[in-house]
């Protein structure tokens, strides 16, 4: 479904975000994309929606070579790709509801039809009870819920969260991944970028690596392990010494210097 192949970024300074990275996702995989901040998570994110373009290199999403794809395709591309923001990029003068209902409207979908489908999706991810209210009255995991829900109201068949935890404490960042699981055991490829050593351990999943740009591990899921997808059990150990959540004053965004 995705494959990379000798892809390079290169900025106007000269410095490269990626160089000559190869990796294939296939369909329905679910994919932690890891590295410290600046090796090219986010950069890759934007390659895959062509927000930019490659350097060299080739990219193909879904049998599309979406270096060489026309303008005029791009919209049927990005339907195919629901991301979920490292700073969410919701709307703050528009409620829940309108946030994520926005994307069907501009697709075009008929208002009966949008409704139904953003009440059925906040429904799924638990946001349904705080759907007037306005972002800046919802706590950071009810932020995250709602970005995940406008992400997925055009049943996209690849799902990119980039940092989707970042600000939350544990346990509600284990709840945000079993969402994430879930919607993935349904189908949809998913490609999360992470710092969270907790979610990466809780969850046997493959493993790309990145550093400064180069592709440093690619490693295959653990199937023979018992602890497999033990966001449950995860969740109770983290459930006896609960960090509280920040405030959203407080919060600190963490962006990739690659963006």
């Amino acid at each position: 479904m995705i494959r990379l192949n000798k892809v390079s970024k290169q900025f106007r300074t000269g410095v490269f975000a990626l160089s000559d990275i190869s990796f294939n996702i296939e369909r329905g995989e679910f994919v932690f994309l890891v590295g410290p901040t600046g090796s090219g998570k986010t950069t890759i994110f934007r390659l895959l929606t062509r927000e930019a373009l490659p350097t060299t290199g080739e990219i193909i999403v879904d049998n599309w070579d979406i270096v060489k794809l026309p303008g005029n395709k791009l919209p049927h591309l990005r339907k195919k790709i629901g991301v979920v923001f490292q700073d969410l990029k919701l709307l703050m003068d528009r409620t829940i509801f309108e946030n994520i209902i926005l994307p069907l409207e501009v697709s075009g979908v008929n208002t009966i039809a949008a409704k139904k489908i953003a009440e059925e999706i906040m429904e799924k991810v638990g946001i349904n009870p705080h759907k007037d209210k306005f972002p800046i009255q919802l706590s950071g995991g009810e932020l995250q819920r709602a970005a995940l829900a406008r992400a997925l109201t055009l049943e996209p068949d690849i799902l990119l969260a980039d940092e989707p935890t970042g600000n939350l404490d544990r346990v509600t960042a284990m709840e945000i991944v079993k969402l994430l699981s879930e919607i993935n055991k349904k189908g949809t490829t998913i490609i999360m970028a992470t710092h969270n050593e907790d979610i990466i351990k809780a969850l046997s999943k493959r493993i790309i690596s990145l550093d400064n740009g180069q592709l440093a591990k690619d490693t295959a899921p653990s199937h023979s392990s018992p602890k497999s997808d033990n966001i449950e059990g995860e969740n109770k150990k983290l459930e006896t010494k609960p960090k509280p959540e920040k405030k959203k004053e407080e919060k600190k965004k963490e962006e990739d210097e690659d963006f």
